[in-house]
């Protein structure tokens, strides 16, 4: 009895799980290095330094999501204003994936170029949005806008979808920010986002956040925004630095299970004497 048409099929069998091998290897590759150039597009666009100011401190972090092929938009950033105060933003894109991480760099410039112009966070929230919309895209994007002086301690804050702000301060104090706020960016043209003045005081500190910090398959919102919270109470009673208090709040962040970008910017303020 032959058995070459046993051999044959076998042949043929190895053949073709060698090539749909290859083919899974080469899709694989394919994807890791889009989410390669994804992560140094985030990292290319995120400021490289941050201001100065008299008695200002700043503090930031950012944590890219390394779980599964996911690359997220979100980021931060601080510049100076051109009348010496300090705007303040950070947010999230819709998605996970190379368009999301360049509708972030767009949303970003677009924030700066007109926070240059005028420095009135609706204004810049609201311009910003229209030129978004005008833009086409599917995707949109969460924001907070902040503009502060640090000499008088006041934050001028306008929100666009985005979580809320904590707060502590040196006496004990701590907790969300109340703003009515607005849509996401990108939405919805001629949108208009309420502003909500705050104070900062001495020793105080506000922490800007995503999701990715509080949110996830392991911690609903509510219990990660009061992890956050209790976290910027202790520090600012204790006069714990901003950057330590930074590190603590993204390390917190790996108990959400954090499948998703997660970016903190922490602001703090010293008394009206201290130096530089």
């Amino acid at each position: 009895m032959s058995r070459t048409g046993t051999t044959d099929d076998g042949d043929e069998l190895l053949t073709r799980l060698g090539a749909l091998t290859a083919q899974a290897r080469a899709q694989a590759e394919m994807q890791r290095s889009r989410v390669e150039l994804a992560i140094a597009l985030q990292r290319g666009m995120l400021p490289r330094d941050l201001p100065m100011a008299r008695r200002l401190h700043l503090a930031v972090r950012y944590a890219p999501a390394y779980q599964g092929l996911n690359v997220g938009g979100d980021w931060y950033d601080a510049f100076t204003l051109g009348d010496g105060r300090i705007g303040l933003s950070i947010g999230d894109v819709q998605g996970h994936n190379i368009e999301a991480a360049a509708f972030m760099g767009q949303v970003r410039a677009g924030l700066r170029a007109l926070a240059s112009v005028t420095s009135d966070p609706d204004e810049v929230l609201a311009r910003t949005n229209d030129l978004l919309v005008s833009l086409g895209s599917d995707l949109f994007a969460t924001c907070t806008f902040m503009r502060l002086d640090p000499c008088a301690g006041v934050l001028e804050s306008a929100r666009a979808g985005h979580l809320p702000c904590v707060w502590a301060t040196a006496d004990g104090k701590s907790g969300l920010t109340e703003d009515e706020g607005g849509p996401p960016l990108g939405v919805q043209a001629g949108t208009r986002y309420p502003v909500t003045r705050y104070e900062l005081t001495t020793g105080g500190v506000f922490v800007l956040l995503t999701d990715g910090v509080v949110e996830g398959p392991s911690m609903r919102l509510e219990e990660g925004l009061d992890q956050v919270t209790r976290l910027a109470g202790i520090a600012a009673v204790a006069g714990m630095d901003v950057d330590a208090l930074a590190a603590a709040v993204i390390k917190g962040a790996e108990r959400v299970g954090h499948d998703d970008d997660a970016a903190v910017l922490v602001v703090g303020l010293d008394g009206p004497d201290a130096q530089p």
